[in-house]
C-alpha cells in the first residue's frame, strides 16, 4: 500500500474484524498483523558479497508492505477468491487509496526433482 496515507476508516477495521473472525473460526486464519511505516525499518542488503546496513525512512519507497497474514486454503483457487473478498473490503471502506494484496505459496523447503 502507499506509504503515509493515514489511518484506515473504523469502517475497515470493523469489516476487518468480522472477515479475519470468521477465519480465524473456519481454521483458515493462521497468523497475521498490520506493519508499522519505513520510518523505523532496518534493512540488510547484500551485494557482491558484502553486508551493508540501511535504515529507513526510503524516499524512494511509493508503496510499502502494510500487513501480512498466514491462510490455509484446501487449493489456489480458494485462495485466490478469499484474496478477492479481503480486496473488495478496501474497494468497498477505503476507496481513496491502492492497496495491492498478493497471494504466496510458503516454501517449506528445498522441491526434489519432479514434484
Amino acid at each position: 500500500m502507499e506509504e503515509n496515507i493515514g489511518t484506515p476508516p473504523q469502517a475497515l477495521f470493523d469489516a476487518m474484524d468480522e472477515h479475519i473472525g470468521e477465519r480465524v473460526a473456519n481454521g483458515v486464519f493462521l497468523d497475521g498483523g498490520g506493519l508499522y511505516g519505513t520510518e523505523d525499518a532496518v534493512n540488510f542488503v547484500v551485494r557482491n558479497g558484502e553486508i551493508s546496513r540501511v535504515d529507513g525512512p526510503y524516499a524512494e519507497v511509493k508503496e510499502v508492505v502494510g500487513g501480512w497474514s498466514i491462510l490455509q486454503y484446501d487449493s489456489l483457487e480458494e485462495a485466490v477468491a478469499d484474496q478477492e473478498k479481503f480486496a473488495e473490503l478496501h474497494a468497498k471502506y477505503w476507496p481513496e487509496v491502492t492497496v495491492i494484496t498478493t497471494v504466496r505459496q510458503i516454501s517449506t523447503g528445498p522441491e526434489e526433482s519432479g514434484d
